[in-house]
């Protein structure tokens, strides 16, 4: 089994194949292996980050099932300062059209810049992060999936793969069985259920 890490980079989809000929993010990993994988997930063409690839289809499923509650953590750039309140309400949580929705953390990335928020999130719901900004009245100017599942983007610049060790295998396994996704790690000062489908 085959298992890539992509730094994802704005303007490529996540997608097999694209119709209109746009960049998708199997461009980026083209050559990486000669087994065929897929992406775990998705995240929007502007969206950046943590994007995992594999052909292991158990994993993935297990990964991306909403039962297991596997975390994203994203790094929000928005276009005015985030109020205190607003930060309460996602953590207590509110309806959107299409359900209940609550955040699992979510604090400023810099005190100094309240546009920078961190939010630990385990909901796969398309676009969810944005749809929580928006219902709250804000823009979101950048999105940065900085985790998913425990594994983050540190050391891999914006474009790049790599992959996975058998620790960090093991590791996603140990998570994706239900009742093992709190041990995940959340965001600290220094996270769409677009479900697997082969």
């Amino acid at each position: 089994k085959r298992y890539i890490l992509l730094n994802k980079p704005k303007d490529y989809i996540t997608t097999l194949k694209d119709p209109n000929a746009r960049h998708t993010v199997m461009d980026l990993i083209e050559g990486a292996c000669k087994e065929r994988v897929y992406p775990v997930g998705r995240l929007d063409r502007n969206t950046t980050g943590v994007l995992l690839f594999t052909n292991d289809g158990d994993l993935a499923k297990k990964l991306t099932h909403p039962s297991n509650e596997v975390q994203k953590v994203y790094h929000v750039t928005t276009d005015k300062a985030v109020a205190v309140a607003d930060l309460e309400k996602m953590t207590e949580g509110f309806d959107l059209e299409d359900g209940f929705i609550k955040a699992d953390e979510v604090g400023y990335l810099d005190p100094r810049s309240k546009s920078e928020v961190g939010i630990r999130i385990h909901s796969g719901r398309n676009r969810i992060v944005r749809r929580i900004f928006e219902f709250l009245g804000y823009e979101v100017a950048k999105l940065d999936r900085i985790s998913f599942a425990g594994l983050d983007k540190k050391g891999l610049a914006r474009g790049r793969w790599r992959f996975l060790s058998e620790k960090e295998v093991g590791f996603l396994y140990m998570i994706s069985n239900k009742g093992m996704a709190s041990g995940q790690k959340g965001f600290n000062q220094d996270e769409n259920n677009d479900d697997y489908d082969f």
